[in-house]
C-alpha cells in the first residue's frame, strides 16, 4: 500500500517549519524597524541626542507665546547679542 502523504515530513516536522517561518518574519520586520527608526531619528549631523534650544530661540518663543512684550524681547535679544559676540 502506498502512503502519499508520508515522506519523511511528521507532525513536527509542519511544526518546526511554521516556527521557523514566525521567527524569520519576525527578525525580518523588526530589522527593517529597527533601521526605520534609526535612520529616522538622526539629524544632519550625526547625533542622535536631542538639541537644546539657543537662548535666542527660546527668546522668540516666550515672544511668541505672549510671556513678554515687544519692547522686553528687543531689550533682551539686543543683551544675548552683545554676551555671544565677545
Amino acid at each position: 500500500m502506498m502512503y502519499w502523504y508520508d515522506h519523511g515530513f511528521g507532525g513536527w516536522s509542519y511544526a518546526g517549519m511554521v516556527v521557523g517561518m514566525v521567527v524569520f518574519w519576525a527578525i525580518l520586520l523588526g530589522g527593517i524597524f529597527v533601521l526605520l527608526r534609526y535612520t529616522s531619528s538622526r539629524d544632519n549631523t550625526g547625533s542622535t541626542a536631542p538639541r537644546d534650544p539657543d537662548p535666542q530661540q527660546l527668546l522668540a518663543a516666550r515672544y511668541a507665546r505672549g510671556e513678554i512684550d515687544d519692547t522686553e524681547y528687543r531689550q533682551r535679544l539686543t543683551v544675548l547679542r552683545e554676551h555671544t559676540s565677545v
